[in-house]
């Protein structure tokens, strides 16, 4: 146990016992100076969250020396219970969160915090997806991310769309779905060029196909010759999935998903 204070910016709150709950965090001669205050927590307890994230759990708890129910300490620990909120205090390239816990001792209240440390933002960044019920997306961007279609697919996704059009009320997302099928229908025409003539027709310009080789994935498989057409004003790239037969044409859009990601309010 380490006698210590406990301070907001610079006004001191009160005296604390520290009681250290393993070796990975030294509080020795050091007081304890909140700087800021975490959001508040709208859907689940602080204590939750932090025992998730926090890698080596409780790592001290602090206890109050004075009882008294109009100190500025019990003001701090009366806010953070109220608002689900923590206090925050920096600790080298982590920070301390402080959780007010309501505790009993010999049937006498008293002033509790549980500390979590966790590295900076984690948990404001963990409440931001609990409050709104979302999950974070994270884009490896070393690795190509596309979406592929085939014949087949343009035809049910055309049919898909045509049946949504025939149900569909709202004249602006109507006309938006429109203008996707006329997508696909222009990108299935070219996938048919593709397919019969190994070169598509671009804006009055004829593109054929190029052979470009796929490195082996390893010593036991052979490099493979695809015949390649890139649209690149289009970001469209035109390939075999088996380059030897004509009956597994596909057309990718490397950036469909970005432009999903940068321009969500068009999506349908």
């Amino acid at each position: 146990m380490l006698n210590s204070v406990i301070y907001q910016g610079n006004s001191l709150l009160g005296e604390v016992e520290i009681y250290p709950q393993n070796q990975k965090i030294d509080m020795t001669n050091k007081e304890i100076r909140i700087s800021h205050f975490s959001l508040p927590s709208e859907r689940c307890p602080p204590l939750a969250v932090l025992h998730t994230i926090a890698p080596s759990g409780v790592c001290l708890k602090v206890k109050s020396k004075s009882e008294s129910g109009d100190s500025p300490l019990f003001s701090l620990h009366s806010s953070c219970l109220r608002e689900n909120k923590t206090a925050v205090m920096p600790l080298g390239k982590e920070e301390l969160h402080l959780v007010a816990m309501s505790s009993r001792k010999n049937d006498e209240q008293y002033l509790c915090f549980w500390g979590f440390s966790v590295a900076p933002g984690l948990f404001n960044s963990s409440l931001v997806m609990l409050n709104l019920r979302c999950l974070g997306m994270v884009f490896d961007l070393d690795k190509t991310l596309i979406v592929a279609n085939t014949m087949r697919s343009f035809e049910d996704r055309i049919d898909a769309l045509q049946q949504k059009i025939n149900t569909e009320v709202d004249p602006q997302r109507i006309a938006g779905m429109l203008a996707e099928v006329k997508r696909y229908k222009d990108d299935k025409i070219i996938l048919k060029q593709y397919a019969e003539n190994d070169q598509v027709v671009d804006n009055g310009k004829v593109i054929k196909v190029r052979s470009e080789i796929v490195p082996a994935l390893s010593d036991n498989h052979q490099p493979i010759v695809r015949p390649l057409i890139r649209l690149q004003e289009r970001n469209i790239i035109l390939t075999r999935i088996n380059p030897g037969s004509r009956r597994h044409q596909f057309q990718s859009e490397t950036n469909l998903w970005f432009s999903s990601l940068c321009c969500p309010s068009e999506q349908l």
